[in-house]
């Protein structure tokens, strides 16, 4: 078996549009983002924060026609705890719809893994909704086990 005929590279800004449609494409995400012609200037304005952070890795996954068909972002987080491990955070792991049980997503997951190894981490991590059950089961497969309780405030 093959694995999907996708490359995976770090997001530019004109990848923004495809990334929040795909974070969008959910019954989470259609409450929380805007995906609007042309997009709000703030999802720009944070695509610039992560792309100068020295510590995080936003990537896409392309197909072979240079279309985006996922995305993800790695942030490494020193720390002092398990003896001052640095860990791996996984986050906004999405696959348009689309292209979804193809071996995009766990390409995608792979990749940080092996980055986040690369980078001298000595854990990832990852938080999924409690209500995404088949992201759990996909994580799982992954080698990923449930090991903490997330709590949320917005404001």
């Amino acid at each position: 078996m093959t694995g999907p005929a996708i490359a995976i590279r770090p997001a530019r800004r004109d990848d923004v549009a495809a990334i929040v449609a795909m974070l969008a494409d959910d019954h989470l995400g259609r409450g929380r983002e805007r995906v609007e012609d042309p997009l709000p200037e703030p999802y720009y304005a944070a695509f610039e924060a992560l792309a100068c952070a020295p510590h995080i890795r936003m990537v896409v996954a392309h197909d072979e026609s240079g279309r985006v068909v996922g995305c993800l972002q790695l942030a490494v987080l020193p720390g002092l705890s398990s003896q001052g491990a640095s860990r791996g955070i996984i986050e906004d792991v999405r696959v348009a719809s689309d292209c979804r049980s193809r071996g995009i997503g766990e390409a995608l997951v792979r990749w940080a893994i092996a980055e986040a190894r690369d980078q001298g981490c000595r854990l990832v991590e990852l938080f999924t909704h409690g209500s995404r059950v088949d992201a759990q089961r996909f994580y799982a497969r992954l080698g990923f086990q449930p090991s903490h309780v997330g709590m949320t405030m917005r404001f």
